[in-house]
């Protein structure tokens, strides 16, 4: 009997708790740090290089309605990257085929555009079966709700590389809800 009601509990767990509860309670030793993208100025951009920052990663794209959130990006990366945040750009055509053809017309983009200074990735995969290991691992945290459902969806991964929280396209970078996650997750210590 009691080995019948724990089975159930059990059951019902599994049924009840967020996805992103369970896919961490199986896997904590995966990190944000363990992942690296091709990078849109040729080679890697290893997140390991950023262990111990905070990362704000984004899908983007140069011919989108929220392509001007480039400008807040690059703000919010000039007034914290010296407290130890980390803005990464990844460019992605998945949602309205709204990126440029190229790694290079991308960048050349911002560049003039936006003046962004921040590490960016290439043209990359961010849903469904063939997204980049970053992002099924991601989706695997955030659940359903958290994945990106149109470019500038926002992940912001903790000093310690899991995952302190998801934002839509629809909330700007330098909003107080965005900058609040920032200032706390920058205030977490790393373990020593």
């Amino acid at each position: 009997m009691r080995a019948g009601l724990i089975a159930v509990c059990l059951c019902l767990a599994s049924v009840l708790l967020p996805a992103s509860l369970l896919a961490r309670q199986q896997d904590m030793t995966v990190t944000a740090f363990d992942f690296h993208f091709p990078s849109i100025e040729g080679g890697q951009l290893s997140l390991s290089d950023y262990q111990g920052k905070v990362l704000l990663v984004v899908n983007t794209a140069s011919q989108c309605g929220f392509t001007p959130q480039y400008t807040a990006l690059q703000a919010l990366w000039s007034q914290y990257r010296d407290k130890g945040l980390v803005v990464i750009g990844v460019p992605s055509d998945d949602f309205g085929g709204q990126e440029l053809d190229s790694e290079q017309q991308v960048k050349e983009f911002c560049e003039v555009n936006f003046d962004i200074d921040f590490p960016m990735t290439a043209i990359t995969k961010v849903k469904g079966e063939n997204a980049h290991a970053f992002y099924q691992w991601a989706g695997q945290q955030v659940g359903m709700m958290g994945k990106p459902k149109w470019n500038f969806h926002k992940f912001l991964i903790g000093r310690d590389g899991q995952m302190a929280d998801w934002f839509s396209s629809m909330t700007t970078p330098d909003s107080q809800k965005i900058k609040k996650s920032v200032d706390a997750a920058l205030a977490q210590k790393t373990a020593s």
